[in-house]
């Protein structure tokens, strides 16, 4: 009597995969912490610079947007000359671009520095999801996918704990120019790593340049953003409701030219057959909203933090580890959640972020701003942090089972393109709403109701930020395959 087959085991990943996403998700965490390391340096920078409040949110959206906008090209490059070197290219870029911003002599030296230190992190991280497609086979894919999630998530959340630790180490005037130059011996090291460990690509499919796609959607998005950042500071003059106008009517051009492009039977720079798919339209912009409430929580806080209530950098830092072990706990648990529960871990993880920026909301509104304690937002720090842990790893893969296989590369580049705009506009929103709050100063005692004032409409705006986001889970497919 025969028995039945026993079921074919996973094929085995070699060594070297793991080596090569070693080298890769190092250059990820570095870029992705550069994202709110900045926070806690924004008063000093503040200080030492004499920056304006809209340098400051620039310092931060600046580096999203660039970082955003060079994705989808970036891909496209990886798939005609081969990864590798786009990925060295882009790394080498954002290493000299980060020795460039810990140099800087003025804001504007410094907002430029940072620009184009998101340009190199964009130009490089296609490439970590590429290898991952490249070199693990389907049944593995879940769980390296499962740590660049967790990467993504913890890099960003010890963000702040990082920068306040080296402004702590090293001083207030120049602590947070070591924020930056950390990046050097970190970028040079996985430099060399790639260059000996990740493998060359034959090159490959000729793919057209849609440059004057990429020209129109980086102005409507400058156009869109710019008047949101520098607004409120400027008393919003006329040019700020003619600039989102025209933002808006490049965004129209911007679909039309695209449409145009694919109609001749050309490769366009955001396929438009993809928002064919009305779930994957509501998942980019689910996508969109989740990062703005989540990486605006880093801001809103380190503000409050250090420039209203005059704590250090590195106390300001240490607000933010409750949120750290929240999302390092959710992600370790989303990959396993989410094969077993399917759309309801997405579900669950934004519910638990609502939950913890609405908490903080109530208490800022209820609790006298000096009274504030990491005691005091520990636990919806926990909560939230619990939430994004749970969400951010497996959102991408629900996004793109959205559309067909055969469009899934174009899905992820969109997709986080709309992740990293979505953090800058944010950062663009929240601090517009965060300075155009601030009560009135008329000596030292008044700092912190004065912040305190502002840091609530701020979070109040997250917290809807972060439920819209829990509304358009439900848009998306209840059960994808993961592995």
């Amino acid at each position: 009597m025969s028995s039945a087959p026993a079921p074919a085991a996973a094929p085995p990943v070699a060594r070297g995969a793991w080596l090569a996403l070693a080298v890769v998700l190092g250059a990820a965490f570095m870029s992705l912490l550069d994202t709110t390391i900045v926070n806690v340096a924004l008063p000093t920078i503040r200080t030492s610079l004499d920056a304006s409040e809209s340098t400051l949110s620039w310092i931060i959206s600046g580096y999203a947007l660039a970082f955003g906008l060079a994705l989808i090209p970036a891909g496209r490059l990886g798939d005609r000359y081969g990864h590798k070197w786009v990925f060295i290219t882009g790394l080498a870029l954002f290493t000299a671009a980060s020795l460039a911003c810990g140099l800087a002599q003025n804001d504007l030296q410094l907002i430029i520095a940072r620009v184009v230190q998101g340009l190199g992190g964009g130009i490089f991280f296609p490439a970590v999801s590429a290898f991952i497609q490249l070199l693990f086979p389907p049944m593995a894919r879940g769980k390296a996918f499962a740590i660049l999630g967790a990467v993504i998530g913890v890099s960003s959340a010890l963000g702040p704990l990082v920068g306040g630790l080296i402004i702590q180490a090293l001083g207030d005037e120049t602590g947070w120019r070591w924020i930056f130059a950390v990046n050097l011996p970190i970028g040079v090291i996985v430099l060399v790593a790639a260059i000996a460990l990740l493998p060359s690509e034959a090159a490959g499919k000729a793919t057209s340049n849609d440059l004057i796609g990429l020209v129109l959607l980086s102005g409507a998005l400058v156009a869109l953003l710019v008047p949101l950042i520098q607004g409120q500071e400027e008393g919003w003059p006329l040019w700020t409701y003619l600039s989102i106008g025209g933002g808006v009517l490049l965004v129209v051009l911007f679909a039309l030219w695209e449409r145009s492009v694919a109609s001749r039977g050309k490769d366009p720079l955001v396929p438009p057959r993809l928002f064919a798919h009305a779930q994957f339209a509501a998942g980019t912009i689910l996508a969109l909203v989740f990062f703005a409430a989540f990486t605006s929580i880093f801001f809103t806080i380190s503000l409050l933090w250090q420039a209203g209530l005059g704590h250090t950098a590195l106390e300001s830092g240490l607000v933010s580890v409750p949120f750290a072990i929240g999302n390092i706990i959710g992600a370790s648990q989303s990959d396993r959640l989410a094969a077993r529960l399917g759309r309801a871990v997405l579900a669950i993880g934004v519910a638990l972020l609502t939950i913890g920026l609405t908490a903080l909301f109530l208490i800022l509104l209820l609790v006298p701003t000096a009274d504030l304690t990491n005691w005091t937002l520990l636990g919806p720090l926990l909560v939230a942090g619990l939430g994004s842990g749970l969400f951010i790893a497996p959102n991408v893969r629900f996004i793109v089972a959205t559309v067909d296989r055969s469009e899934a590369g174009a899905a992820s580049g969109v997709i986080g393109t709309m992740q990293r705009v979505g953090a800058a506009a944010g950062i663009a929103v929240i601090g517009s709403v965060f300075f155009g709050n601030i009560g009135p100063i008329a000596g030292p005692g008044d700092l912190p109701a004065a912040f305190g004032q502002a840091a609530t409409p701020a979070l109040a705006v997250s917290a809807t930020l972060a439920l819209v986001a829990f509304l358009l889970v439900f848009t998306l497919p209840k059960r994808v395959q993961l592995h």
